[in-house]
């Protein structure tokens, strides 16, 4: 199992909002490409939340080329998505990791 992990610092500012899209929005189509078999979403505690706090979102795919099917044909769209609508109000890293156990 490979994890897809994309952590997201958010401003205060369109914290809420970024929510409600997160939620209603953005993971729903994430999960329409059927490149993930599941997903979990978790605050980080220990991040310094001064400027907003810190959401990771992370996506099980299957195997590699799963996930590399998501990354050619999926990802580049709801990237931009995130761009259009937030700007720089939030900021991204990913990380891809495998499950030992």
């Amino acid at each position: 199992m490979i994890i897809y992990n994309v952590t997201t610092a958010v401003t205060w500012q369109v914290h809420d909002a970024w929510l409600q899209w997160m939620r209603d929005t953005h993971i729903p189509e994430v999960m329409a490409t059927q490149c993930f078999v599941r997903h979990q979403w978790v605050r980080l505690l220990d991040a310094d939340e001064t400027d907003g706090p810190t959401y990771a979102v992370q996506y099980y795919a299957p195997d590699l080329a799963t996930l590399e099917q998501y990354t050619h044909q999926h990802s580049g769209a709801l990237r931009q998505k995130v761009v259009d609508l937030w700007r720089d109000q939030c900021i991204s890293f990913r990380s891809v990791m495998e499950l030992v156990s």
